[in-house]
C-alpha cells in the first residue's frame, strides 16, 4: 500500500538526486535524526555527491547541520566525507565528522538538547534554510506519522523555508499512535506552563504538521536505521549496576522514593544498559521512564513488565532489539511513547516528575566536577547531549563509569577535570565499579576523601590521597577546596606525553 496518499505532496515524489538540488551552498539544514534512529537516508548520500563534484570544479559547497542529535555513517558521515559541513550542532557521535570537528574544519556547537530547539527560534543559529526529515507515512490530509525518532522535527519543519521528506518503508506502518508531538511552545514572554504531570500523559498530537507549500520533494526509501551492537554486561558494568540498585533499595528504605521508584532516565551505552539489567534482576516493580532513548536494556524491562511505560524521544536498539520489536510491536502500543526533545528533556518537566537520571562520564575530578565530552581537556568525543537537562534538575542523579581506562593508564578520577559539563554543585552520586560516593550534603574535602576511597582504583588512589594532603598543607589558608595549581593538571599532560597517568616509580 501506498504510504503517501496526500493528493498535494504526491505530486512532489522524486529521486533523492532532484530533491538534493533544492540544497544550496552555504543553507543550513536540520535534518531528522536522533542516536541513529529516523534520519534521513538517501538525500545526504544524493548531497555528498553534489558537494564532491562541486569541489572538483573548484567550488565551495558547504552547509550547516543541525539534528536531534547523532545520526549515522550515511548522514553524518558521508557529508563529513565530502567536507561539505562548516557548522555543526547541537550532538555528533560520527568518527568522520569528530575528526573534522577536532582539526577545526567544523564549527561545533555543544548545545544541551533541551536548548536546541529553543535556541533555533530566538534566532541565535540563523537562518534554517532546508528540512529533510524522515516519516513513515504521509496521510490524505497532509499530516505526518513520525519515524523511530522526533527529536527536533517539529521545530525543523514549522521553521524551514523549504521542506525535503523521506518516506522509509522500513518504519513499521504501526508506528501510528506512537507518538506525542506538542503544539504549545511558545515563545517569551508567551510561554505557559507545560502541562504534564504523569510520564505517559498525552499532551499533543500523533502527527507531525507541515505546510504542503513550503514540501519540495518527497523522497522514498527502504532502509534501517543504524542499529548500535549491544554487547552483554562484563564484570565491571555489573559492579556499577549492583552499587546503584543497591543504593536505590537504601533510598526507599529511608522514604526517600516509593517502592515503584521515580521515573528513570538512563543514558546511552553498555553501562547504563547494565543498570537497567540489575534493575530487572532486583525486587523493584511498577517502574516507570521518562528519558531520551529506548535501548535494548529498558525493551528488557518492558518485555519482563519490570517497567510498565515509557516516554522518550527516539529509539537506539541493536539488531535483535529491533528484529524483537518489529515481531511484537503492537504490545508496546500506548506503553512507548516519543516526544519531542524539547519534552523529552525539558527542565521543567524533569523537576516536577522527580526523574532519577543515570549518565556516563569520561572523568571526574576528586571535587566532583564531571567531564562528559571532552579528552584531555580540548578534544570532542560527542557532546553533552541531554545529560545536562537531567542532572541538573534531576531528583537524584547519577555518574556511572570504570575507575579506568587505556588498559588501566588512566584515571576516572583526576585532580582537577580537564573541562566541566556539570558542577560540584550538581553532581550527586558517582559510581565505579569499586563502589558509590554519595556527595549530598558534602563540603569539597569530605567530597574529596569520598570520591578517592570509594571510586577510585587502588592504582591511583595514594597519589589523589597525597595531592589532598600536600595542597592542604602548602596553602592552609584556602583549604576549602585544596589544590596545587602548578600540579592540577599534569595527570592530563603526562598522558598526553606518554600515554599513561600512572607515574614510573
Amino acid at each position: 500500500m501506498s504510504r503517501i496518499t496526500c493528493p498535494v505532496l504526491s505530486t512532489r515524489v522524486t529521486t533523492a538526486e532532484a530533491a538534493a538540488e533544492h540544497i544550496h551552498p552555504g543553507d543550513n539544514i536540520g535534518m531528522s535524526g536522533f542516536t541513529g534512529a529516523g534520519y534521513p537516508k538517501a538525500v545526504p548520500t544524493a548531497l555528498h555527491d553534489r558537494m564532491v563534484a562541486a569541489h572538483d570544479r573548484g567550488e565551495d559547497f558547504r552547509v550547516g547541520l543541525w539534528t536531534g542529535a547523532s545520526t549515522a555513517p550515511d548522514a553524518d558521515g558521508v557529508l563529513a566525507e565530502a567536507r561539505g559541513v562548516s557548522s555543526r550542532l547541537p550532538y555528533n557521535s560520527d568518527p568522520t565528522m569528530r575528526k573534522l570537528i577536532n582539526t577545526g574544519e567544523v564549527d561545533y556547537v555543544d548545545a544541551h538538547l533541551s536548548h536546541s530547539a529553543p535556541h533555533m527560534w530566538f534566532g541565535f543559529y540563523g537562518n534554517l534554510d532546508v528540512a529533510v526529515v524522515e516519516v513513515t507515512a504521509i496521510l490524505p490530509n497532509g499530516l505526518l506519522v513520525p519515524s523511530s525518532s522526533v527529536g527536533n522535527n517539529k521545530t525543523w519543519l514549522e521553521q524551514a523555508d523549504r521542506v525535503i521528506l523521506e518516506v522509509n518503508h522500513w518504519q513499521p506502518r504501526e508506528f501510528e499512535g506512537f507518538h506525542d508531538v506538542y503544539y504549545g511552545a511558545a515563545l517569551p514572554p508567551d510561554r505557559r506552563p507545560i502541562q504534564l504531570t504523569d510520564p505517559m500523559q498525552r499532551i499533543g498530537d500523533p502527527y507531525l504538521r507541515v505546510d504542503p507549500a513550503k514540501v519540495v520533494a518527497v523522497v522514498e526509501t527502504d532502509r534501517p536505521d543504524r542499529n548500535s551492537p549491544f554487547s552483554p554486561p562484563d564484570d565491571t558494568s555489573r559492579a556499577i549496576a549492583d552499587h546503584v540498585v543497591d543504593f536505590l533499595r537504601a533510598e526507599v528504605k529511608a522514604g526517600r522514593m516509593p517502592p515503584s521508584l521515580l521515573p528513570l532516565q538512563s543514558g546511552v551505552g553498555n553501562v547504563a544498559n547494565a543498570v537497567l539489567a540489575g534493575l530487572d534482576d532486583s525486587e523493584f516493580t511498577d517502574l516507570i521512564a521518562f528519558t531520551e532513548v529506548i535501548q535494548d536494556g529498558l525493551l528488557d524491562l518492558l518485555d519482563s513488565g519490570t517497567v510498565r511505560a515509557a516516554s522518550a524521544t527516539s529509539f537506539g536498539l541493536s539488531d535483535v532489539g529491533v528484529e524483537r520489536f518489529l515481531d511484537t510491536i503492537s504490545s508496546y502500543k500506548g506503553r512507548i511513547l516519543l516526544r519531542s526533545e524539547e519534552i523529552s528533556n525539558h527542565p521543567e518537566l524533569v523537576r516536577r516528575l522527580g526523574v532519577i537520571a543515570m549518565n556516563g562520564m569520561i572523568e571526574a575530578d576528586i571535587y566532583g566536577n564531571v567531564n562528559s565530552t571532552h579528552v584531555a581537556g580540548s578534544a570532542i568525543m560527542n557532546g553533552i547531549g541531554g545529560s545536562g537537562d537531567f542532572t541538573r534538575n534531576a531528583f537524584l542523579n547519577f555518574f556511572l563509569t570504570p575507575s579506568t581506562a587505556k588498559g588501566g593508564k588512566v584515571s576516572a578520577f583526576v585532580p582537577m577535570a580537564s573541562h566541566v559539563d556539570h558542577t560540584e554543585h550538581d553532581v550527586q552520586v558517582i559510581v565505579s565499579e569499586h563502589g558509590l560516593a554519595d556527595l549530598r550534603g558534602l563540603s569539597p574535602r569530605a567530597r574529596a576523601v569520598r570520591i578517592i576511597n570509594n571510586c577510585a582504583d587502588p592504582s591511583f588512589r595514594p597519589a589523589l590521597l597525597d595531592y589532598v594532603e600536600r595542597a592542604q598543607a602548602t596553602r592552609p589558608d584556602a583549604v576549602h577546596t585544596p589544590h596545587l595549581l602548578g600540579e592540577a593538571l599534569s595527570w592530563h599532560q603526562r598522558f598526553l606525553e606518554t600515554g599513561s597517568m600512572l607515574t614510573k616509580d
